[in-house]
């Protein structure tokens, strides 16, 4: 290497392209879907780096429950590392996490990103996971993701809220955020914990743009208008129908049920 060159820790070079991968008889690469579980797992931490993509997909693939703590792992092997660039290991890894899913890789999840072991854009995809899986987050983490600089961190930080004191002004800060799509979550978050002064602001999103994130945020503060809004949105929108039937059952409000009879009664479109 040249004097002043910085060698790139995640660049995808020639390397050995079968170091840490099986080989049958004849010294031929094994192919990685043709591994039984105990031999595709072994053989992730000694891969190179093209290997250890197509391992850790494969592992997502069949969602191996055994799969996890190698994937976690593999992660706190690059600790430190992806401040500003995707490590391709650990985005790896977390694609096959959530493809895995489940209670576990919640937790996983949760060690990752409190022990700050996923940085920058992994940092992004794991809370974005998280929001998904519905992973615990502690409330001082939640809040330190809701003042992040990245937007998406802090939109899907919202999702990750529960109704814990603290975060209740962070939220009603980022309804005025630079950006939409945080707004948008931060109003959800308070729907869902039944803040009704954010009822008008879900109405006017509910209207522009549904979705099940919005019909899940209105039930719990859900009027006379949001009820109505919800049975009309369900003969437009057929794709969100269930959706609506399923907020309207979990809705206090007393025309709910009505609502709900009229639906089936009226059937498809």
């Amino acid at each position: 290497m040249a004097a002043g060159e910085q060698l790139d820790l995640f660049s995808v070079g020639p390397g050995p392209a079968t170091q840490g991968l099986p080989e049958d008889k004849t010294g031929r690469v094994v192919a990685c879907d043709t591994l039984d579980e105990d031999r595709l797992l072994s053989a992730i931490p000694d891969a190179g780096i093209r290997e250890t993509l197509a391992l850790v997909a494969e592992a997502g693939r069949r969602k191996l429950p055994a799969a996890i703590p190698v994937l976690e792992a593999l992660c706190r092997r690059f600790a430190g590392f992806g401040a500003d660039r995707i490590v391709p290991e650990q985005a790896a890894a977390l694609d096959a996490l959530v493809v895995i899913g489940g209670s576990d890789v919640a937790q996983t999840l949760v060690r990752l990103i409190t022990k700050r072991i996923v940085q920058g854009p992994s940092l992004r995809q794991a809370v974005a996971a998280a929001a998904r899986l519905a992973a615990k987050l502690p409330p001082g983490t939640v809040m330190e993701l809701l003042r992040h600089d990245d937007p998406r961190i802090r939109a899907d930080a919202c999702r990750c809220t529960r109704p814990w004191p603290e975060t209740m002004p962070l939220l009603h800060d980022l309804l005025d955020d630079l950006h939409r799509d945080v707004r948008k979550a931060a109003a959800c978050a308070l729907g869902r914990m039944g803040r009704s002064e954010v009822r008008a602001l879900l109405v006017a999103y509910l209207r522009e743009e549904p979705t099940a994130e919005l019909i899940d945020a209105i039930a719990p503060v859900a009027d006379d208008e949001c009820v109505v809004l919800l049975g009309r949105l369900a003969r437009s929108t057929p794709h969100l129908s269930e959706r609506v039937v399923e907020a309207l059952h979990s809705s206090d409000h007393p025309r709910a049920e009505k609502i709900i009879a009229a639906l089936r009664e009226s059937g498809p479109g």
